[in-house]
């Protein structure tokens, strides 16, 4: 299983706005996870809306980790924010892969991936 860019970032936000409780910037924690702006700005938008992060506007505002987002496994957020439906992409350049009717390397991967990914419960 490979995490994608956007997983990554969002999942390093958590951990990193789960040890305080201050409210943070996007752009104070663009510097903190060494990642540009726009790419942390997106993941803070999508993890709002999950509700994985309460914002706050004005002039002194930001954004600060809920309580949903506190009791989120990385699971739970991975299935959340990956929406591929397979592991496996079981295609060649020619179309689909010729043993896939009989191959149990999709069915397999599947599996891993419900065992490390339960169904969320967000």
């Amino acid at each position: 299983m490979r995490i994608n860019a956007f997983s990554d970032v969002s999942l390093r936000l958590l951990m990193l706005l789960s040890a305080t409780s201050e409210l943070q910037t996007t752009r104070e924690l663009a510097e903190l996870v060494d990642t540009p702006y726009n790419h942390v700005s997106k993941a803070v938008l999508r993890l709002r809306q999950m509700g994985m992060l309460v914002a706050v506007r004005g002039r002194s505002g930001g954004v600060r980790i809920s309580d949903e987002g506190l009791q989120a496994t990385v699971g739970g957020v991975l299935r959340l924010l990956d929406d591929r439906a397979d592991v496996a992409a079981c295609e060649s350049d020619s179309g689909d892969c010729p043993l896939a009717h009989g191959c149990g390397l999709r069915g397999a991967l599947n599996q891993a991936r419900e065992a490390f990914m339960p169904p969320s419960t967000l």
